[in-house]
């Protein structure tokens, strides 16, 4: 299968992208092996079956939900795609990322650190400046099929949730 680009629309792409870029469905084992027995890129430990199972959910899913701006916000729909997602490091994973929105379109290749808390994973965006995009904060933890958190800069802030959806096999076989 061929990674898919991430993709995001919306007034918030930059942020939300930010913060979404680590969601997936966290489902512990599944499709991950035993041992966890795949190391990441720099040859450090196994991933572990939570990391495994994370790094599976997350490639080539599509996010789907909502944010808002501000703490009584009307929520506001958001979609993303997800390209290639693996561990680079200890607690650090590379997420490549398309933004696209208004007249923007920007190729990130972006590395996030991921903390645990047991079974779920707690996506980290520190003041992480996107170029040409700005400089955003965020929190995002993802289980049992869903993501939520919370995302501030650009002078704005607000909350993100919503589901990750894989593709079917079938729709992995059309063009």
């Amino acid at each position: 299968m061929k990674p898919r680009p991430f993709h995001a629309a919306g007034p918030l792409a930059p942020m939300v992208a930010a913060a979404c870029l680590g969601a997936a469905c966290l489902v512990p084992g599944e499709g991950a092996s035993a041992q966890g027995a795949e190391a990441d890129e720099a040859g450090d430990t196994p991933l572990t079956p939570a990391e495994q199972a994370f790094a599976n959910q997350l490639t080539g899913a599509t996010l789907v939900g909502n944010f808002t701006v501000g703490d009584g916000g009307a929520a506001k729909p958001e979609r993303y795609e997800i390209g290639e997602v693996r561990r680079v490091g200890t607690g650090q994973w590379l997420i490549p990322a398309r933004i696209v929105y208004g007249d923007k379109n920007v190729m990130l290749p972006i590395t996030l650190p991921v903390e645990w808390a047991g079974d779920t994973a707690v996506i980290k965006v520190d003041k992480v400046g996107f170029p040409g995009l700005g400089t955003y904060s965020a929190r995002v933890l993802i289980h049992d099929g869903r993501y939520a958190g919370y995302w501030h800069g650009g002078g704005a802030g607000g909350h993100l949730f919503g589901t990750i959806i894989k593709p079917t096999p079938k729709a992995l076989e059309q063009p």
